[in-house]
């Protein structure tokens, strides 16, 4: 790598490459300057997202929804997501991350809010989608904001690091979604479940504005880097081999045409049921085991996001070492699938009930930040904005079928068992799907 220094007069003369231990300084700077605040973002963002599964517990009964009605409403968010995700993600790529991930934060924030106000299916319906169509662009977003700062043989562990913000969610949020609920259930004449859409919506908006003042749109103007760390973040950037130039254009029709993304969307539609699946039903799971009272099941739902937060942050860390992307990809996901399985035969046990969530969890959350190695890996620069947005919104369309398959079932069956399994099989078929993805095309 070769860096220039500018002197009097204008003209740059060569300097001394940086040492290893300099880059390895500079990309701490980097890391802890943005990924500890966008980690907050996704907690919040991830929180706002899935609190109505703890909503439920409440929400349900008192406005005599079905478990169709509500797994609908919960997957009808990603219809919204799905259909604004792409000219979100272009978007941001022209305008700059700083003030279009404020503008996502803000806009559903206030929605969130609104959900006080929900008595029908239909206003339900409604405030899903629109929560939806606000959201869309912050995740894909956010990744490609990365690709902006580390280079793709950093990428696994940062994304897995920032994706911890799922987990952390639901270690917080649970206890404490299950706490408002019980607390101030009653209160100035609001259920419970209202004064959570309520209190938790608040944290979008001031962190919106936050977002406004402190993030850079990229490495040239961030002014607490020095002009050195600047260019050696950028000779790294643009040393990554799918920089060098592989004879194709990388127009948006191309990218379309390309078989990759859509085979990395099918990969990444199978995570995604299993993770919108664990997400979205963990409390009525584990209710169904006998558990009452909502704090008691929101401490217990925290344990499996407990055990996934150590598990993804290790094989994130393993994968950029090894530089191997398909078997961390394929073990969790297949230790996620037995993980439901054995939920399902066991769902009357609490105990063995926790233990195989907990591994499902670990799994399932797993796959999400290590899947994004993969398109990463051959995708960059405009391409990288429209296939990381493509892939996201169809993966996520496993964000609706998942939660109204399972509440169908649920409402066809009188359990979660069947759901379960089906979430176990979408897994191995994703496995699978990785397992015959190359592995020259990936890891790098």
């Amino acid at each position: 790598m070769s860096l220039e220094q500018a002197v009097p007069g204008g003209t740059r003369v060569p300097v001394a490459a940086p040492s290893a231990d300099e880059t390895k300084r500079t990309y701490a700077k980097v890391f802890w300057r943005i990924v500890p605040f966008l980690m907050l973002c996704y907690v919040v963002a991830y929180l706002d997202r899935v609190n109505v599964g703890f909503a439920k517990l409440q929400m349900s009964q008192d406005l005599a929804f079905s478990e169709t009605v509500f797994g609908l409403g919960a997957g009808i968010f990603f219809l919204g997501y799905f259909l604004f995700e792409l000219p979100s993600n272009m978007l941001m790529h022209k305008i700059g991350a700083r003030i279009w991930i404020a503008r996502i934060m803000i806009t559903w924030g206030l929605l969130s809010a609104a959900f006080v106000f929900v008595k029908t299916p239909t206003q339900f319906y409604v405030l899903r989608f629109l929560l939806g169509l606000a959201e869309a662009g912050f995740y894909p977003g956010v990744i490609l904001y990365l690709t902006y700062w580390f280079p793709s043989h950093r990428r696994a562990k940062i994304v897995a690091v920032f994706m911890s913000a799922i987990p952390v969610s639901g270690i917080f949020g649970n206890p404490l979604s299950g706490w408002i609920m019980q607390s101030f259930a009653g209160h100035k004449g609001f259920a419970g479940w209202q004064w959570m859409f309520l209190i938790e919506a608040v944290p979008a908006v001031l962190v919106g504005i936050a977002t406004i003042l402190y993030l850079d749109n990229n490495i040239r103007s961030a002014k607490w880097l020095t002009e050195r760390e600047k260019r050696l973040l950028e000779d790294e950037i643009a040393a990554q081999p799918q920089h060098a130039g592989d004879g194709k254009k990388h127009s948006l029709r191309a990218v379309f045409a390309d078989k990759r993304m859509w085979w990395m969307s099918l990969i990444y539609f199978s995570f995604v049921t299993g993770q919108y699946g664990l997400t979205f039903w963990m409390p009525t799971f584990i209710k169904s085991t006998g558990v009452t009272g909502a704090f008691n099941i929101g401490l217990l739902s925290a344990i499996p996001f407990l055990v996934a937060i150590v598990v993804m942050n290790i094989l994130g860390h393993s994968a950029d070492k090894h530089r191997e992307r398909r078997w961390h990809l394929i073990v969790p996901a297949l230790a996620a699938a037995v993980g439901f399985s054995i939920a399902a035969s066991f769902a009357g046990n609490t105990v063995v009930s926790i233990i195989a969530l907990s591994l499902a969890a670990a799994g399932v959350l797993t796959c999400a930040p290590l899947f994004w190695s993969l398109p990463t890996a051959f995708m960059s620069g405009a391409a990288a904005a429209a296939g990381i947005a493509i892939i996201n919104s169809i993966g996520n369309l496993a964000g609706f079928a998942s939660p109204y398959m399972i509440g169908y079932l649920k409402d066809l069956t009188h359990s979660t068992a069947t759901g379960m399994y089906v979430l176990a099989a979408m897994l191995v078929i994703g496995a699978l799907a990785v397992f015959l993805t190359p592995a020259k095309l990936v890891n790098r």
